[in-house]
């Protein structure tokens, strides 16, 4: 069995579980970019499973790249940093999936959007249920930012991180209020 790494520490196999403001959280990455970010939980075991065996790069390219998402996720959350400048390796997405994740990068922090607004940007709104199921295989909440998507009439919708994550994420970025409860 693997051994979790302490917070801070660094881990040669290309993930890291580690503590911010919000609870645990954990990241894996590989040569390419984060493969997968598990959003502040209670307990530092369930992020571990939720984060699985990732076999990343090792060695000093894995720790950087570890390191700086981690920095970059812990300011993002304690609401000192508005923008994520990591690479990121969502290969294991679908063609349809990475469209609408390339989609909602495009939402800026502080703004929501619709999964019509998105399904509209990939050929029309038919599309719509499909783009709430391919941001619910998100890998990478936050860095894709799926928690600014948000129903046409202004409610919640889904997330798979949680909707109390979700009303947090955007009461941080100031657009909680402007939707339905």
């Amino acid at each position: 069995m693997q051994r979790i790494q302490a917070a801070g520490e660094s881990n040669e196999v290309g993930r890291r579980v580690f503590h911010t403001h919000w609870g645990w959280a954990g990241i894996a990455v590989s040569p390419k970019g984060v493969t997968r970010l598990v959003l502040p939980r209670s307990s530092r075991a369930r992020v571990a499973r939720e984060l699985g065996s990732a076999e990343g790069p090792s060695g000093e390219q894995g720790r950087t790249l570890l390191s700086r998402a981690q920095t970059q996720v812990a300011e993002f959350l304690a609401g000192t940093r508005r923008a994520l400048d990591l690479p990121m390796d969502l290969s294991e997405g679908t063609p349809f999936q990475r469209k609408v994740w390339r989609a909602a990068l495009a939402i800026p922090y502080g703004r929501v959007r619709s999964y019509k607004w998105i399904a509209d940007r990939l050929g029309g709104t038919r599309y719509a249920r499909a783009v709430g199921t391919a941001l619910g295989a998100n890998p990478v909440p936050i860095l894709v930012p799926c928690h600014r998507v948000v129903a046409q009439d202004g409610s919640l919708g889904g997330f798979s991180g949680g909707l109390p994550v979700k009303r947090k994420l955007l009461t941080l970025e100031g657009t909680l209020s402007q939707l339905k409860s």
